[in-house]
């Protein structure tokens, strides 16, 4: 079947919603096409146990949100969409005894931390008032190098937290362990520069917008893209499996918001070789195993503080962190993985009821790796928070290779749509200047997988819709906000 729209984008996760609203809001006749049910990707809720009580499918806190230039443009809140930015914006508990715990407020994070209060406001305040450069340079094609000024800033942390360095820098357990629980979010070995970076970018954002959770749940975030496309003439389908490109020979403009080999599987045959060796040898990373609770009451944490935090990292000391990470990243299981946890009452408590509450929790594991997590994940925040076990009303594991099979894009539960490491992250894809760009004429790519890599930030989807715009189409100016 022959497309008559102007572009076409195959694939509706935030990076695919970004690239159509961009598309559509440019003038063009754009259709969307959704293998699922429903369009948002990861970025969904649903009622899973209770109709009162709101759980997000996968992601869940969006430090992005704030950042993301996409979304600036897009502008949330004139959208209907209010970000609940929590007191605590993440939490580390060492052990029962010490907790690390980053504050919205910078300052009333380094009070916490005694002796390393100084150290932690070096490394963070230079961070916090760069923010913007910083977060575009970050966010960007990865093309642009930073300037001096920003380099300065810049290069140092990255190198110090990319080296394990920065346990030289602290001393207690509790800063360290704070800068590893954000650095593993990648899920790759550790220490390394990527992971350092991701330090950077989501320990600062802490304290320059906090992590927020979308008031309602994530589907809020989809909801208020998928209502601006149609209201720009956008038109999506769902059930609209695609299987090959050539059904959009006619269509000048195609963006797919899909995997590597999710290209490969609707293109194959027409890339040249050496594109498609490249695409087929694409290194997929650790996965997660994502376990939901509903809960009777808050955790019980052994610090009370935790409360506050709409997510917590379950790693113990920052050493910890790193044996977990790199036993996963070797392909094997971690007998006490790192565990990622919202509790998205703790800032939207409209969620659900006093006695009925959501608790979202993944723990990495190798990729493929088809563990039923649920008792696992509840020990590690059992060891944290006694008698967490008893507050649980029902459960359920989705195992690394149901995330596959609900989503494509998470090849062997793979949620960052390919390995965040150095090489696949400068050459992300494949190496190319313009790796939005295909071999194939008028065909894009605007996925994770693509610059500037995962997260819930629609920046992938711009970059690939404004090569778009200008390649196809002559359109150099940007619609308003961008």
């Amino acid at each position: 079947m022959d497309s008559t729209a102007d572009a076409v984008v195959v694939g509706s996760g935030p990076n695919g919603l970004a690239a159509a609203v961009l598309l559509a809001r440019a003038g063009l006749a754009v259709e969307l096409h959704e293998a699922a049910p429903e369009p948002g990707g990861g970025a969904r809720s649903a009622r899973l146990f209770d109709a009162d009580v709101v759980h997000d499918v996968c992601s869940a806190v969006h430090p992005m949100a704030v950042a993301s230039p996409f979304f600036r443009g897009f502008d949330l809140a004139a959208h209907g969409v209010e970000l609940c930015r929590p007191e605590v914006a993440y939490g580390h508990p060492v052990d029962r005894r010490r907790t690390g715990l980053a504050y919205a407020d910078l300052e009333r994070t380094c009070a916490r931390l005694g002796p390393d209060a100084d150290r932690w406001r070096r490394l963070m305040g230079p961070l916090v008032e760069h923010t913007r450069e910083l977060t575009d340079l970050l966010l960007g094609t990865l093309r642009r190098p930073p300037g001096p000024g920003l380099a300065a800033v810049l290069a140092p942390r990255v190198l110090a937290l990319g080296t394990g360095a920065d346990e030289l820098l602290f001393r207690g357990p509790e800063a360290p362990a704070l800068l590893a629980g954000v650095a593993a979010h990648p899920m790759g070995g550790l220490p390394s520069l990527v992971a350092g970076g991701t330090a950077v970018l989501l320990g600062h954002l802490a304290h320059a917008g906090s992590w927020p959770v979308p008031r309602g749940g994530t589907q809020v975030l989809t909801d208020a893209l998928v209502a601006d496309f149609r209201a720009h003439g956008g038109r999506v389908h769902v059930h609209s499996r695609v299987t090959d490109l050539r059904q959009f020979a006619k269509t000048r403009a195609v963006l797919l918001d899909l995997s590597p080999r999710g290209f490969l599987d609707v293109a194959g045959p027409l890339l040249p070789p050496g594109y498609r060796r490249a695409l087929a040898n694409v290194r997929y990373g650790p996965a997660a195993a994502k376990v939901d609770f509903l809960v009777s009451e808050p955790i019980p944490w052994c610090e009370p503080e935790l409360a506050k935090a709409a997510t917590v990292h379950i790693g113990g000391t920052a050493a910890q962190v790193r044996a977990a990470e790199n036993t996963v990243a070797a392909g094997r299981r971690a007998a006490e993985p790192y565990v990622l946890l919202a509790q998205p009452m703790a800032a939207d408590p409209s969620r659900g009821l006093p006695h009925k509450q959501p608790i979202w929790a993944y723990a990495h594991v190798p990729n493929g790796d088809p563990l039923d997590a649920t008792e696992l994940v509840r020990a590690r925040i059992e060891r944290f928070a006694p008698g967490f076990g008893d507050t649980i009303l029902a459960s359920r594991c989705v195992p690394a290779p149901e995330l596959e099979a609900d989503n494509a894009n998470y090849v062997g539960g793979d949620i960052s749509g390919a390995a965040v490491t150095l090489r696949q992250l400068l050459a992300r894809p494949v190496a190319r200047w313009n790796p939005h760009t295909t071999p194939l004429g008028g065909v894009y790519l605007c996925s994770s997988a693509t610059p500037p890599g995962p997260g819930v930030h629609g920046m992938a989807g711009l970059h690939a819709a404004k090569a778009a715009l200008r390649r196809e189409f002559g359109i150099r100016a940007l619609p308003a906000g961008w």
